[in-house]
């Protein structure tokens, strides 16, 4: 039994407009940034060339948002304020929509659960302003102001206190105003932002200038820093109507959580399940696990190809061919990071020269603390005599051994190897500092590449006596089946088996005690969860990268010069030798000039 059913019928009755619009500012507005990020792309819809907002007690007492756009007409402002008005769609076709804004939701919602002031004047018009309080809309008057429209929102929530308790502090808030000013600042360079907070600006992107290409370069140095420029692929793919442009950042330049991961469509700028999966399988064997990849990314396609009607808060989307949009992305990275060759960030070197800090020198009561024999003493000062007294802890001289000048040009990438120290590192003489290559790791990617090239031209598959008979549901069973072509070119061959069963008939080769069962339920839940898979992929990816690790040269192992060098160059030609299978770097490299500097020889 139901113990919330009425004792008596319920009367059906009509909710009134104010009720029905702070329902519906219950999925508009979630918390002040929301209402800032509707404001804001009102301003953009208008074509605003700079935006100014000013925010008080993380937005909860105040939110003004100023532009220079188009501005309204007075007898507008009412209408504006009515729901399910706008200026952006005519109606007639859902799917071609060009603009941010397009529901005729936002100001409605605003003006139902705070005290909304709008104050516009249109170009060659007359200013006016209009007020709502908790959905109370007083008519418009007279009021003096520049082209363009200044909205004020002040105390958010207070129609509705109980939203209120579920706001988070003031300088949480401020975090998310300012998160969703930049997100959309990098989505239009060619416009200029400002963000205060409680009277202190927190945020500045002035108007960037040049074409869309350098626009967006330079705003993004300006709002992910000049770090995340400088380790980028610029990224630039076409396909089934459908472009990418953008900049991933290289695999060793991650982070330990998805922040700095930004995905556009059509310039807006959305969190879709589908999309961000398909940046995790661009980076697949380039990352450690736990870090996350930083990239920008912007979509572009015709609006019938995407709906984004899709949630009031528009903050997903629709493809109307999801697998190309995912198809697109995953290749445009994997051909970009391949493209990248042995590049590596340049914060590994930076974090190499922070490990170089000056300790002080220790008191002189320690410092006669090993006290060097006569015969060490005369050999400190004979270069041509052999040192035998060595402090203690030192049972035999260092692992260092240092080579004849190189007969390789230094001009190349990673230079000329010059000395292996720890039978493990590499160093190297470039023209304008040194590298230093972790001979294992470099060595392994190199491997793990050769043996991925290999598996391309198709992967051994070993068949099964007895096939393995999987009972799915129906619907998992057609969703399975319909991707069964892609699992066969990894070497998992599937059939339909009667009802909702499918029988595997082959595995790959080399996965030699696979649990299908359990495989194809996690493929299932990553196709109900992303649309699309990589866990087969990941996992012959897995076993190739550990035959690769055992058959890469050891660390402890002797390399004559020519070994060194021959690495060094194989590591030039090869894709991806930047890191190495687990996501660490497989070299770093000092600039002569960063060398200088920790001795005190330059300024």
């Amino acid at each position: 039994m139901n113990s919330h059913a009425p004792h008596i019928r319920p009367v059906i009755r009509q909710l009134d407009e104010a009720t029905a619009n702070r329902i519906a500012a219950g999925e508009v507005v979630e918390r002040p940034a929301s209402a800032v990020k509707e404001l804001v792309e009102n301003a953009l819809d208008a074509g605003a060339t700079r935006i100014d907002i000013a925010i008080e007690d993380g937005g909860k007492r105040l939110i003004r948002v100023c532009d220079d756009g188009w501005g309204m007409l007075p007898e507008d402002l009412p209408l504006a304020l009515a729901r399910h008005a706008t200026s952006k769609i005519d109606g007639s076709d859902l799917l071609a929509i060009r603009s941010f804004g397009f529901r005729g939701e936002a100001l409605p919602s605003l003006g139902a659960v705070g005290r909304l002031t709008i104050t516009s004047r249109a170009r060659g018009g007359d200013g006016a302003v209009i007020a709502v309080s908790g959905g109370k809309v007083t008519p418009p008057r007279p009021a003096a102001a520049n082209p363009g429209t200044v909205v004020e929102l002040r105390d958010l929530f207070f129609a509705t206190p109980a939203r209120l308790k579920f706001l988070r502090g003031d300088r949480a808030e401020t975090m998310a105003v300012a998160e969703c000013v930049r997100r959309l600042a990098m989505a239009e360079p060619h416009v200029g932002f400002s963000l205060t907070a409680d009277g202190k600006e927190v945020f500045r992107a002035d108007a960037e200038q040049g074409d869309l290409f350098d626009a967006f370069h330079a705003r993004l140095s300006r709002v992910m820093g000049r770090d995340f420029i400088d380790n980028v692929i610029a990224l630039d793919a076409e396909r089934d109507g459908l472009s990418l442009t953008g900049f991933a950042a290289l695999p060793t330049y991650s982070r330990g959580a998805a922040v700095a991961q930004h995905v556009y469509v059509n310039g807006r700028p959305v969190r879709d399940k589908l999309l961000t999966g398909a940046l995790r399988a661009g980076y697949m064997d380039v990352l450690a696990s736990g870090r996350h990849p930083a990239a920008v990314l912007y979509l572009s396609c015709d609006p019938q190809l995407v709906d984004v009607n899709v949630h009031p808060a528009k903050a997903e989307v629709r493809f109307r061919d999801p697998q190309a949009a995912r198809g697109l992305v995953v290749s445009a990275l994997r051909h970009g990071l391949a493209g990248a060759g042995h590049r590596a960030s340049s914060t590994v070197g930076d974090a190499t020269l922070a490990a170089f800090a000056v300790e002080p020198a220790a008191p002189r009561a320690y410092q006669m603390d090993y006290r060097p024999s006569a015969r060490a003493i005369r050999a400190s000062l004979d270069l041509q005599a052999p040192v035998t007294d060595l402090a203690p802890g030192f049972a035999e001289a260092p692992s260092a051994r240092a080579e004849e000048p190189p007969t390789v040009p230094i001009d190349a990438p990673l230079g000329a190897a010059r000395a292996q120290i720890h039978e493990n590192y590499i160093i190297a003489q470039t023209k304008d500092g040194l590298v230093i290559v972790d001979q294992h790791a470099a060595h392994e990617r190199l491997v793990y590449e050769r043996l991925k090239a290999q598996a391309a031209g198709g992967i051994a598959r070993q068949a099964l006596l007895i096939p393995e008979i999987v009972d799915l549901p129906p619907a998992d069973a057609a969703r399975i089946l319909a991707i069964a072509e892609d699992l066969a070119a990894l070497g998992l061959v599937i059939e339909p088996f009667g009802g909702g069963a499918v029988a595997v008939r082959e595995t790959p080769a080399m996965l030699a005690r696979l649990d299908t069962a359990a495989l194809i339920h996690d493929i299932l839940d990553d196709l109900a969860d992303q649309g699309a898979s990589d866990r087969l992929r990941g996992r012959i990816d897995a076993v190739l990268s550990s035959m690769a690790c055992h058959g890469s040269v050891r660390s402890g192992r002797r390399m004559t010069a020519e070994e060194m060098n021959a690495l060094l160059r194989d590591m030039e030609r090869t894709p991806k030798s930047g890191q190495c299978n687990h996501g660490r770097p497989t070299w770093v490299k000092l600039r002569l000039s960063d060398i200088e500097r920790l001795f005190g020889r330059s300024g």
